[in-house]
């Protein structure tokens, strides 16, 4: 037997997925990791822990369906983006817990470097807007505020990393200090355009270069994993932050092709060709996967809280007892009656940037129940990308013809369902819905020769369901309408 090992590290949860070549999963494993909150709006993790999870459900996966390290062709790697971490060379500990994407702790010194007039030259150099959301301010709070950090990194004491670099050094017995480049175009630190470190970027942040690691292609063979870790050692052949890695995964790779990943947080990307493409609507620009010479860009919305909501609906609130519960919940009613939640629990993304935005439920009664609320929740996630699709579509002067889904919350018939209605265009599910996984397979599938070319994925990709629109324009337009008058009520609330 020959399959791909695909390491899918996401915000809640290390997963291990093991693909054969026609794209079917053989094995998989899941294991979910501890959420600190330290302070209002502060979001962490313990890298060891992310390590040992992620390291767990590769070995489970590979013995749920009997597969030895010889058995393996490649291991291809997506991960969270935007989390930093910082550790020591010589020990491979980290130095403080992770920063998570989701964390706002650097909200008000983004603020200052707008204020200071930033803004222009961080798009143009970046693709990405000033924001507490990706790692430039999260090192430096690092490299600020705990002690004698600063002073090991200039002397290259320490590296810094997203989660594809803290596997790397992990699975290679710390010989590897290596980010992919659509995870480097996260950083706020990478030039879009020539694709590597920029030093008046480095200068704005504060960041010694020694600190860096080395940015790669996306389908790259970066190395061997260390032979006692998974029986043997494997090729590594590939990466991608998961947002990319789900773009190339759903087959995006021609221009105006667009795909929703439905996890922790909601991502919408479009593949946008060759050049970058910048926003005039608040979108982010990001490198797309990349194999070879070969480069790509794609627009990016990003939604902080999507399927996090759920989460929050069962440990917060207490009105399911499992995340599966809630289609059937919210199907036990025709609508919500006039309630309508607003998931701004870590601040709003795309295409509103309000860091100081908060949760909001609106257009309670007496009449309403735990089944109204949920299904507010899930409508408020579609509405949301609805956002997002429209200053997509203005971006790139271009209609959407279909929307693509996948991730964890794609299965849920009656959110794809009214995501259809919402965006008022044809919404495809894949037979494989797992398709950040799916991504970084095809990326070291292609590295170490295990299928030939492109074309052989597009074999692979198989739809399973098409959603068509069944709501009317004018009624859609009404629901968007009474959507904004929530948002409203949601904005600058913490000041």
């Amino acid at each position: 037997m020959s399959v791909l090992l695909s390491l899918d590290q996401g915000t809640t949860s290390s997963r291990a997925i093991v693909f054969d070549r026609s794209g079917s999963i053989r094995g998989t494993a899941q294991r979910e990791f501890t959420q600190y909150y330290p302070a209002s709006g502060w979001v962490e993790h313990d890298p060891n822990e992310i390590w040992e999870t992620q390291l767990a459900v590769a070995r489970e996966a590979m013995i749920h369906c009997g597969v030895a390290a010889a058995d393996v062709a490649a291991i291809g790697i997506a991960n969270q983006r935007e989390t930093t971490v910082l550790w020591d060379r010589s020990t491979g500990q980290p130095v403080h817990p992770a920063i998570v994407w989701q964390d706002r702790r650097t909200a008000a010194h983004c603020d200052a470097l707008r204020d200071a007039g930033h803004t222009a030259r961080v798009q143009q150099k970046t693709g990405l807007l000033i924001d507490s959301y990706f790692c430039a301010t999260k090192l430096q709070w690092l490299l600020e505020n705990v002690p004698g950090v600063r002073k090991r990194a200039e002397h290259g004491e320490l590296a810094f990393g997203t989660i594809d670099s803290w596997l790397f050094w992990n699975l290679t017995g710390g010989k590897l200090h290596a980010i992919d480049v659509s995870n480097a175009s996260r950083t706020m630190l990478m030039n879009i355009e020539s694709c590597q470190w920029d030093d008046e970027l480095l200068d704005l942040f504060q960041i010694p270069k020694p600190v860096l690691p080395e940015i790669f292609p996306s389908s790259h063979l970066y190395g061997e994993t260390d032979a006692s870790l998974l029986g043997g050692s494997i090729l590594i052949g590939g990466a991608a932050g998961d947002q990319q890695a789900a773009l190339f995964g759903q087959n995006c790779t021609e221009v105006g092709m667009a795909k929703n990943t439905y996890g922790t947080g909601c991502f919408m990307l479009m593949n946008v060709g060759e050049r970058p493409l910048h926003s005039r609507c608040k979108l982010l620009t990001s490198v797309a996967c990349t194999t070879g010479s070969e480069r790509q860009y794609a627009l990016e919305g990003s939604i902080f809280i999507a399927g996090a909501i759920v989460q929050w609906l069962r440990d917060g609130l207490g009105i399911i007892d499992s995340s599966s519960e809630i289609e059937a919940l919210a199907s036990s009613v025709a609508d919500t009656d006039g309630v309508y939640l607003v998931p701004a629990l870590a601040g709003l993304g795309a295409p509103h940037w309000d860091a100081y935005a908060r949760g909001t439920i609106v257009g309670l009664s007496r009449g309403t129940t735990r089944a109204h609320i949920a299904r507010a929740a899930l409508e408020g996630i579609a509405f949301q990308v609805a956002d997002v699709a429209d200053a997509m579509i203005e971006d790139a002067t271009r209609p959407i013809a279909q929307l693509r889904v996948d991730g964890g919350a794609a299965a849920n018939n009656l959110l794809m369902q009214f995501q259809a209605d919402i965006l008022q265009v044809p919404v495809v599910r894949p037979k494989i819905i797992e398709t950040t996984a799916l991504g970084a397979a095809y990326l070291a599938g292609l590295a170490s020769g295990f299928w030939s070319d492109r074309s052989e994925l597009a074999k692979v990709w198989q739809t399973d369901r098409v959603f068509e629109p069944t709501m009317s324009a004018t009624e859609s337009q009404h629901r968007r309408g009474r959507w904004n008058d929530a948002l409203e009520r949601s904005r600058s609330w913490e000041v």
